[in-house]
């Protein structure tokens, strides 16, 4: 969600904060901000309403150098978007202050500001905040005092980087669950809510934890933890090269994003599978002797990633043998639950930031479950570092707000713990041997269905004055199309909606004319008959055919004379969700080109959603 960025260094920093601003406009926000404390050691801000390039605008017409610095692109929650209610926030022209996050007791906090004679000018949670360190620094002078005293007072989740004119070489930085890493430079040091807001400048972070407070200097960085202790929190190195970042030779970042995707899977499967099995211990030391007593799978992940654990359910259960569970993370903690005997815990996100599924993991920690996994795209991420066993997706980094690589990615993964758990219970057997060897093979098979990238053009332009769409699959594809018709919402803002095919009938067919599009996936499965009758129940009430198959023969019939297809590769039907997405994600995208929508920063949406 809303990006942070902050540095301190010998060199002015106004450029470097609102270069870092623009590596995170991925994550989507409606204003923008940067406050630095120049040569007179005066604070001196600027905010707009949209986007970065406006606010580097505004520098230039009205620049201001110093040497300390924060900035903030904001996705609105307290009060609409608007200068007054974006960040920095300043208090009495001493401290400024970005935040990422909510505080959930700011109204209490508020009034009692009120009445100690402080003025609100904003909406937002996070003003209570700056005037609160401002408050306790006016009684004890101290600007680390202060800083405690005030977040003692505070609930919810937050990360900060605070600045005081007082203190013009230090930067505070503070995190209480919402992401904050510091980069280290060379006569310089940062804060950012991504890496990657620094990756022109360093590959060198520190991750802080929870109720961690870092003052940060141009020679020396201080953590100090809950007890005020003097810590030190491990260094990590990030090989991700600058051009990763970059769109290169492509339009938007989603595009460039699906056409990497064989490269992505390739990259997740590298080093972990051997000619004819899976190697357990990809998933940490432990998980070999912890796999052995799973029984159960609990699967919780929100939006895109719990789509690709509806998937991995039928994989579990069909041919693991294991019962499994799934669960959107926003929902796990508020209801009474039932905890099977055990049962692995396993969470899924692309950031391992997003704070429903952080919040479901630290809670299933304290239930006693057998042993919890983390399946996700970054290192070093919470929850990486939080859960028992962690399982990186290697997905490469990933700007476009929709997302696909990572979940491919992510059903590869998934895919990977499948066959660990079934090499358990039925190690060596021909079909485990197939299925690894198909598996190795994906990459080339998804190369394969991208160069269909013309005739799913042509299919788009069919799509361009449509306000509505209908997903079919059945099986393991039924999450498919309600990927697909995520994507499509997400990116085009045309109202579609995922169904099992089975299901038309009882509701949806209500809504299929002549101006309905239905897009089905239709592989040469167990399933193909029963889907085959499905489609005649749409083309018999006019509905428009909009068919993915590898039985293409038989849509050259009369029964489908009028039917749109488009061939797909033959695979192991336990493999066909990770083939069938991607022409979803390109008929999405097109569709989205073609509308002249915001592809990589869809309205209201973010990235990473680091708040509940």
């Amino acid at each position: 969600m809303c990006g942070i960025v902050g540095a301190v260094a010998k060199r002015p920093v106004a450029k470097l904060l609102i270069d870092g601003l623009k590596k995170l406009e991925y994550r989507g926000y409606d204003s923008a901000g940067v406050a630095v404390i120049d040569t007179q050691q005066e604070l001196k801000r600027l905010r707009v309403v949209g986007k970065v390039r406006e606010l580097e605008n505004a520098m230039q017409a009205h620049p201001f150098h110093g040497h300390t610095g924060i900035a903030h692109t904001r996705w609105a929650t307290h009060g609409a978007p608007s200068e007054h209610n974006a960040h920095p926030f300043i208090s009495h022209d001493e401290f400024a202050l970005v935040h990422n996050g909510i505080i959930e007791n700011h109204s209490v906090l508020r009034d009692q500001l009120q009445r100690d004679g402080y003025k609100f000018h904003s909406e937002t949670d996070t003003e209570v905040v700056v005037h609160l360190i401002h408050k306790n620094y006016l009684q004890s002078q101290d600007l680390l005092g202060a800083i405690r005293a005030a977040i003692s007072e505070l609930k919810g989740a937050y990360a900060l980087g605070i600045i005081s004119r007082r203190h013009p070489g230090r930067l505070i930085a503070v995190r209480q669950g919402s992401p904050l890493v510091i980069g280290k430079g060379q006569g310089e040091n940062y804060i950012a809510s991504d890496p990657l807001a620094l990756l022109s400048h360093t590959q060198q972070f520190i991750y802080l934890e929870d109720n961690d407070i870092a003052e940060i200097m141009i020679d020396d960085i201080k953590i100090y933890d809950k007890q005020q202790k003097l810590i030190k929190r491990e260094e990590h190195t990030l090989s991700i090269s600058h051009d990763a970042v970059e769109r290169g030779e492509y339009r938007h970042y989603m595009k460039k994003e699906i056409m990497e995707q064989p490269e992505a899977i390739a990259s997740c499967l590298e080093g972990r599978i051997s000619e004819d099995h899976v190697l357990p211990a990809i998933f940490g030391p432990k998980a070999e002797e912890i796999f052995s007593k799973v029984q159960h799978i609990h699967l919780i992940a929100c939006g895109t990633s719990y789509h690709a654990a509806m998937v991995a359910r039928y994989w579990f259960e069909s041919l693991a043998g294991i019962p499994c569970s799934v669960e959107v993370a926003s929902e796990f903690r508020y209801r009474d639950i039932a905890q099977p005997k055990n049962s692995l815990f396993v969470t899924l996100s692309q950031s391992g930031e997003t704070a429903d599924t952080l919040a479901a993991l630290r809670l299933a920690k304290s239930m006693g479950y057998l042993s919890t996994l983390a399946i996700c795209n970054v290192p070093g991420s919470s929850m990486t570092r939080e859960a028992d066993l962690s399982f990186l997706t290697r997905a490469g980094v990933e700007i476009g707000v929709a997302s696909t690589k990572a979940f491919v990615t992510q059903l590869t993964s998934l895919f990977l713990l499948v066959l660990a758990l079934y090499h358990q219970r039925d190690g060596g057997s021909a079909l485990e041997a197939e299925l690894v060897r198909q598996l190795a093979h994906m990459p080339a098979l998804v190369e394969k269905v991208l160069q269909q990238d013309t005739a799913i053009v042509n299919w788009s332009r069919a799509f361009t004055n449509k306000e509505h769409a209908i997903f079919i699959g059945r099986g393991a594809l039924y999450p498919i199309a309600l990927e697909g018709a995520l994507k499509m919402k997400e990116i085009s803002y045309i109202h579609a909606e995922g169904y099992p095919s089975g299901e038309l009938k009882h509701g949806p067919l209500a809504l299929v004319d002549s101006n309905m599009p239905v897009i089905s996936t239709a592989p040469g499965d167990g399933l193909l008959e029963k889907s085959l009758s499905n489609l005649q129940e749409v083309r018999a009430r006019g509905g428009k055919l909009y068919v993915l198959t590898d039985q293409v023969h038989l849509f050259h019939q009369d029964a489908f004379s009028d039917a749109h297809v488009i061939a797909m590769p033959t695979v192991h039907p336990l493999l066909n969700p990770i083939l069938y997405t991607v022409p979803l994600q390109l008929l999405a995208y097109h569709t989205a080109v073609l509308k002249g929508t915001d592809v990589d920063q869809p309205r209201n949406l973010a990235k990473s959603v680091t708040v509940e």
